[in-house]
């Protein structure tokens, strides 16, 4: 069946002619009509959108005139990134009142690239939580367990690939919006560097001081998927302010010293999820990268510095969007506005103050990885939970929500790449994912790195009843 391909075999058919756009994109339709009933992963599909755009792929790749490396490849966007002439809801009653007037950077480079937009998938409201849910669209559901969460915010777009809806597309990462629903539905997702692709037309707005934290970036089923669709997306864009003219480069990554760490200083990850991290581990000492601990120091603040500015400073512009209809709002919406409404907000110093200290983290972290530029640890702590459950259990202690987002959100807060690769399933037979995190704008070492990883690893099981 032409869906379970993976994205690079689709491109090698569809340039030699074995695989015609119309029928990959019809397949791509039948899946989601078997598949999307159960999981509720996409806001719209875009179905007549694509066949058109399909016919214009066939027509190119007869004329051997095909427009880049993804043409005629169905791709998901997650509702955050606006696509001209729709509406972009971000999960809420209160935005997307108008549809978009043009596409996003993001999007526009994937339509450049000759991917046809097969649909938008359903996120979180505001994107604020780690799980899918919202009034306008639904829950969304794994693919793996229907009573389980397929993360957020970027969960849509997850469920959508791991089923075989979609061949890859775009989320968002603000604090592990990629990496944990890749994470959970057994994909792979990079959060690149802010800046290195391109977060114009994205809502909420990807700029100061938020920028700082969230990005837009790839996911697929593989890792040499994202890199792909990397290529096509990253590069400077004059309306993303954390934008740089950063070239794509090749990597030698043969022997590069990777640090491990099991979890984030003492707190407790999931045995099953320490495991898949030994072993990977194992497996890149095998590959020859020189695999050692690693424990960081100075940076035990970080998850509170990163909640300072995800979710306690955002608290008076989500009040005054909500201000008198606030039962207007959905739980994971609000879940955490009112966590962070309780904490005071920051002075003018010492919002400065936290920024400078941002910095100087920030700062003696790169300065330990300049001679180990590459780290491996979990995605966080648990594996896709059950919906609305907010405590983890670990042989060593209950974990709350926040606890089991450390190995994520430091990365947000020091804006550096990282990579989350399926590497394992728990008990439950549910999938685990590692994380290979790196030094700013290096994401290249990553992914090739990763690749290495996944080879060795072998092929990853699909989740049940989606093949």
């Amino acid at each position: 069946m032409p869906h379970r391909l993976s994205l690079s075999r689709m491109t090698a058919q569809i340039r030699s002619k074995e695989l015609s756009p119309v029928e990959l994109i019809e397949a791509h339709l039948s899946q989601i009509e078997r598949q999307n009933p159960r999981l509720n992963a996409f806001v719209t599909v875009l179905a007549e959108e694509a066949r058109s755009a399909a016919r214009a792929a066939e027509g190119r790749q007869m004329r051997g005139e095909l427009l880049g490396p993804l043409d005629g490849i169905p791709v998901t966007v997650k509702d955050s990134f606006d696509m001209a002439g729709l509406k972009t809801h971000c999960g809420s009653r209160f935005l997307g009142l108008n549809p978009a007037a043009e596409d996003a950077v993001s999007v526009a480079r994937l339509r450049a690239a000759g991917a046809i937009p097969i649909g938008k998938t359903n996120c979180p409201e505001f994107l604020a939580s780690y799980e899918t849910d919202n009034f306008v669209t639904g829950r969304t559901n794994s693919p793996w367990d229907l009573e389980r969460t397929p993360g957020g915010s970027s969960g849509g777009e997850s469920a959508a690939i791991s089923a075989f809806c979609s061949a890859g597309g775009i989320g968002s990462d603000g604090g592990g919006s990629i990496r944990v629903p890749a994470h959970f539905a057994g994909i792979a997702g990079l959060k690149p560097t802010p800046g290195r692709c391109p977060a114009a037309g994205h809502v909420p707005a990807i700029n100061h001081p938020g920028g700082l934290l969230g990005v837009g970036g790839p996911m697929a089923r593989d890792v040499a998927a994202v890199r792909t669709l990397f290529e096509v997306l990253a590069g400077h864009d004059t309306d993303d302010p954390f934008s740089a003219p950063v070239p794509l480069r090749e990597w030698n990554a043969d022997g590069v010293r990777i640090g491990l760490m099991e979890q984030f200083y003492r707190v407790p990850v999931q045995p099953a999820i320490k495991a898949a991290v030994r072993k990977a581990g194992e497996t890149l000492a095998g590959l020859g990268f020189r695999v050692e601990p690693f424990e960081p120091k100075g940076i035990e603040r970080a998850p509170n510095l990163w909640w300072l500015f995800f979710g306690i400073l955002p608290v008076p512009f989500t009040r005054e969007l909500i201000a008198g209809r606030e039962d207007e709002v959905h739980f994971t919406g609000i879940e955490f506005f009112r966590q962070a409404s309780e904490q005071p907000q920051p002075t003018a110093k010492e919002l400065v103050e936290s920024l400078a200290l941002r910095d100087k983290l920030r700062g003696g972290l790169l300065r330990q990885m300049r001679d180990v530029p590459v780290l491996l640890l979990p995605v966080c702590g648990t594996t896709a939970f059950r919906h609305r459950q907010r405590r983890y259990a670990t042989p060593e202690k209950e974990i709350s929500l926040f606890e089991a987002m450390m190995p994520s959100t430091p990365f947000n807060l020091f804006g550096m790449p990282g990579l989350a690769v399926p590497f394992g399933q728990d008990e439950n037979g549910l999938p685990i994912g590692v994380q290979l995190v790196g030094r700013p704008w290096e994401e290249e070492l990553l992914l090739e790195i990763g690749a290495r990883l996944e080879e060795a690893r072998g092929p990853y099981p699909a989740p049940p009843g989606c093949l």
